[in-house]
């Protein structure tokens, strides 16, 4: 079996989109400067008694934090209904940061009954009235038609603007739809700006399509040095692909020095997240002894593991067939304690 775990070019549009337009990758609630936070899991509108339901006086919550909008304190908090309360009057009073906290509340049933329409109702005033986490959620629902008609052409024009105030997830969409609309160099260079932009804000999405970018030098200049870096800061975001990725980069010595013992640990992350290719590509590592020891029996049971998935490899199949019953068995008894042992 090769050394090399490189597999076949992949295709930039795929990877890049892979994660779909409707990604929502932070809070669109703004934060309120200093504000203390609860961790109550009763709190949650599907988990035992809702104290969501239970109303706070706006005295009450200036205790926790003076400072703290007494709305956006209670949603915080945890205490919606509350929330929701403060709310509404300025809300219909045309407050939009108001209309906003009052479309997430019914988007998400958070405190009140779930109503879809009345949440894309109060989007869209707070996104005319400029509010750019509510042009974001509208923007997200006219592309889907969710309880709204299906209009990409206004939902561009709703992620435009969001972009355009900095919004760093509204930047990473923008970007997709960009090249959604037109998978030409000339889209991947246009929307380039945009997964710069939203990886400064912090998308880790953003940071694997840049990596991809480089790497393939679709839309900029080919550079496999700042096409790794990227790839690194996907990875230890958590992207499970980045993971498959940088650890086969590693492996391979692309776009900077080998490291197969780093490279293995990326592989067993990803595996154990559950990344299907990951756990295709450890097997190989354990057959071979690439950044571990070479061990037969884990080299069968990740085998086991992927192919229970749904993934094949010949090479695999044969090298597990050679093995002796007794192996084979305890590489079966090893992938069936998976996940949990």
């Amino acid at each position: 079996m090769p050394r090399n775990l490189w597999r076949r070019r992949p295709n930039i549009l795929s990877r890049v989109l892979r994660r779909a337009l409707t990604i929502v990758l932070i809070s669109l609630i703004p934060a309120i400067a200093n504000a203390q936070t609860t961790d109550n899991s009763e709190q949650g509108s599907n988990a035992g008694p809702d104290i969501s339901a239970r109303p706070v006086s706006p005295e009450a919550l200036a205790r926790f934090d003076p400072r703290a909008d007494p709305a956006y304190g209670a949603y915080q908090r945890g205490y919606y209904l509350t929330a929701f309360g403060l709310a509404l009057a300025r809300a219909e009073s045309g407050d939009a940061a108001s209309q906003t906290l009052i479309a997430e509340l019914y988007d998400k049933g958070l405190g009140i009954a779930q109503d879809k329409e009345e949440a894309a109702h109060w989007y869209a005033l707070a996104a005319e009235a400029g509010n750019s986490a509510a042009q974001f959620s509208y923007a997200m629902k006219l592309l889907a038609g969710d309880h709204v008609e299906k209009d990409p052409e206004k939902a561009r024009k709703y992620m435009t603007m969001a972009a355009d105030s900095g919004l760093a997830v509204a930047e990473f969409n923008l970007a997709q739809m960009i090249i959604a609309e037109d998978n030409s160099d000339a889209a991947f260079q246009r929307a380039f700006k945009h997964f710069e932009a939203a990886a400064d804000g912090g998308v880790p999405d953003a940071y694997y399509a840049l990596a991809q970018i480089y790497g393939q030098g679709v839309g900029a200049d080919p550079d496999l040095a700042e096409a790794r870096s990227w790839m690194e800061k996907a990875a230890k975001s958590g992207i499970d692909t980045a993971q498959v990725e940088l650890g086969i980069w590693l492996a391979n010595g692309k776009g900077g020095e080998k490291d197969e013992r780093a490279a293995f640990g990326w592989m067993t992350r990803a595996a154990q997240s559950g990344n299907v290719i990951a756990q295709n590509r450890l097997a190989i590592m354990y057959a071979n002894g690439i950044g571990t020891e070479a061990d037969v029996v884990e080299a069968a049971k990740w085998h086991i593991v992927s192919r229970r998935s749904g993934h094949r490899d010949p090479w695999l199949e044969r090298f597990s067939a050679e093995l002796d019953a007794q192996t084979r068995q305890k590489a079966l008894e090893a992938a069936n304690r998976w996940p949990a042992g």
